[in-house]
């Protein structure tokens, strides 16, 4: 669930607000494995089948990463590119539509 940019079901949620970065929904993956939803466990999931014959090699690639709704995101490193995105909010002490500093020289 979104809330004003952000996925406040994670303790640590990112704040994409700002970024650019639209929040995408989860998606199925040719597994019939749902990606993002927050559940973590599916039934067609290798994890909840998981025998001496699977492949772990399987479950690799972009397929199985959510672009928005990853854990990744709440690493420090990734936090940080999410702060680099984001645009400024102006000069500090600068009033929208105000010259507060006119005549104070």
């Amino acid at each position: 669930m979104e809330i004003d940019h952000t996925l406040p079901h994670q303790i640590n949620s990112p704040d994409f607000k700002g970024t650019g970065i639209k929040i995408e929904p989860p998606f199925q993956n040719k597994y019939g494995v749902i990606i993002g939803d927050s559940h973590y466990a599916s039934p067609n999931s290798p994890l909840e089948n998981w025998d001496e014959n699977t492949d772990p090699a399987i479950m690799s690639g972009d397929e199985w990463v959510h672009p928005t709704n990853d854990i990744g995101w709440n690493t420090s490193e990734n936090r940080a590119l999410l702060e680099e995105r984001k645009k400024p909010n102006g000069y500090p002490f600068m009033h929208p539509t105000k010259d507060v500093s006119h005549g104070s020289d």
